[in-house]
């Protein structure tokens, strides 16, 4: 399957519901409502359980990060970063193999 946004850049919300519309028969209202649906569900997973597994693609992960010291670019004023909660993405071990393959 080629996915194709036009521009080669970053693939959008739009893109994704524009490629679905030309492979089913469905409105692309409906089509959108489908895509924000699935990402809702994706996005309430990892709030939930702090991770989430797409079998093949790979697993998003929720942690905690701690305060820590930064400094201010434009000032080099120290400052604290203040905790937060990040998502890292790790590719399945096929999605791996299926990228390098492609390089060759």
């Amino acid at each position: 399957m080629s996915i194709n946004n036009g521009d080669g850049k970053t693939l959008t919300k739009a893109d994704i519901v524009d490629q679905i519309y030309e492979k089913i028969d469905m409105n692309r209202a409906e089509i959108k409502a489908h895509v924000e649906t699935l990402l809702d569900l994706m996005k309430l997973s990892i709030k939930k359980d702090h991770s989430l597994l797409v079998s093949g693609f790979g697993k998003f992960e929720a942690y905690d990060k701690k305060a820590r010291k930064g400094r201010n670019p434009q000032t080099s004023e120290t400052i604290t970063l203040s905790p937060r909660k990040v998502v890292v993405f790790r590719l399945s071990r096929k999605f791996r193999s299926e990228l390098n393959d492609q390089q060759q």
